[in-house]
């Protein structure tokens, strides 16, 4: 009797699964990731490629428009698909990420920081896309606002440890730039070969399409993307260029604002999401633009520093909201359109990568102001475009109709 009851017990601690093996897991595990690899990159790159490459303004700016070329080859994912699965491709681009940073050290010339750039940039952006894909299509529709923003805490707390490290290996421990590449790529190597052996294969409920997928129905979406990937470059381009050049911050200084904006993230992050959660995509998204309209009329009038700086923090606050139009797209898409629609939306949103730097940079040398002000703007049409969005988005009710000034159509 003894050997029968032990046999069963045996049966089923062998039937019994791991519970730290889930798809909710590997999402946080992949948000640690991309800060270690991603982050270290960021941060020493200006210092290294003047340093060590003897890299002019040129040079410079034709890296950075390389590292973009991935960001409109995003919609590539689906023909990738249809020779490996979702999940295998992520680990495949966490591990190009990964290898990319690590011998960015090694190759301190143009055509070497090209190579090795477009190597992590491609790793990058897959990964970005699939994680827009795979996040909708594990989590329910319920639980993705706040799991969202809490994957959003986790990166920044590793950020926040990473730039910490960062600066010891090269304040205290002296370490030369390709011993930093080196260390902090493997180490996010090391977390995506772990995940490789550790973590089954999940199993999507839904079989996704291999073909681009550009629907009609999906067109606020669109919009709403593309106008956040204009946003997103007023942020990290000029804003920042507004606190050295017009404030003197030192590089010091540029380091604490990113060190307080992932703090806040890190704090506030999951309370966005469960705050999406509550009010709904509309109403979250209204909030933001209504913000960021104040922020950018802000940054063209401001003329003290520290406020400033309380600009630049809210600015990058604003960034957790956006995460409400990823899940606008999951209450209105058709399930088997999520890695599809995750490329194309990547693409459509590295469109302004391109066109704003390099023009809003010819108009800041007659009026950094005006750069701002067509901010604002922008921020005001996104406004326009939220207003859009019904209270309960869903297939069949993806937009607004508006009769003789009253909504309908709201179910």
């Amino acid at each position: 009797m003894n050997h029968v009851e032990n046999s069963q017990e045996d049966n089923l601690e062998i039937k019994q699964p791991q519970t730290w093996k889930t798809p909710q897991t590997f999402l946080m595990l992949i948000s640690i990731v991309v800060p270690i690899a991603f982050a270290s990159w960021m941060a020493l790159l200006n210092n290294f490629v003047v340093e060590k490459a003897a890299f002019t303004g040129a040079d410079i700016g034709l890296l950075q428009s390389v590292r973009e070329i991935p960001g409109f080859l995003a919609f590539t994912v689906v023909f990738v698909l249809l020779f490996i699965r979702e999940q295998k491709f992520m680990i495949v681009a966490l591990a190009m990420l990964s290898i990319g940073v690590a011998i960015t050290g090694f190759f301190p010339s143009v055509l070497g920081l090209l190579m090795t750039t477009l190597l992590m940039s491609i790793g990058f952006h897959y990964f970005e896309t699939l994680k827009q894909s795979l996040s909708l299509q594990w989590l329910s529709k319920e639980e993705a606002p706040e799991f969202l923003g809490k994957l959003i805490s986790v990166g920044a707390l590793a950020s926040l440890l990473t730039y910490g490290a960062l600066w010891v290996m090269l304040e205290i421990l002296k370490f030369d730039y390709w011993h930093v590449y080196l260390i902090t790529g493997s180490l996010a190597l090391s977390v995506t070969v772990f995940m490789w052996l550790s973590f089954p294969q999940f199993e999507a409920t839904t079989i996704q399409h291999k073909n681009l997928i550009l629907r009609k129905r999906y067109w606020l979406y669109y919009a709403l993307t593309f106008m956040s990937g204009a946003r997103r470059q007023i942020f990290t381009v000029f804003a920042g260029f507004l606190m050295v050049e017009k404030f003197h911050y030192s590089a010091a200084d540029i380091t604490l604002l990113f060190l307080i904006n992932y703090a806040f993230n890190f704090l506030f992050a999951k309370k966005i999401g469960q705050f999406i959660g509550v009010v709904g995509e509309r109403k979250a998204l209204i909030f933001e633009y209504c913000g960021l309209i104040g922020v950018f009329v802000g940054y063209a009038l401001v003329e003290n520093s520290h406020i400033a700086a309380g600009l630049y923090v809210v600015d990058h606050l604003f960034f957790a909201l956006a995460l409400a139009v990823k899940t606008y797209l999951q209450k209105i898409a058709d399930p088997q359109d999520m890695a599809s629609t995750a490329g194309v939306s990547f693409t459509i949103n590295h469109i302004a990568a391109v066109v704003i730097p390099v023009t809003f940079g010819l108009l800041w040398l007659h009026s950094p102001a005006a750069v701002f002000y067509i901010g604002a703007g922008m921020a005001a049409v996104s406004l326009i475009l939220s207003c859009n969005i019904p209270r309960m988005p869903k297939p069949g009710n993806e937009v607004c109709r508006f009769k003789w000034g009253s909504e309908v159509a709201e179910k």
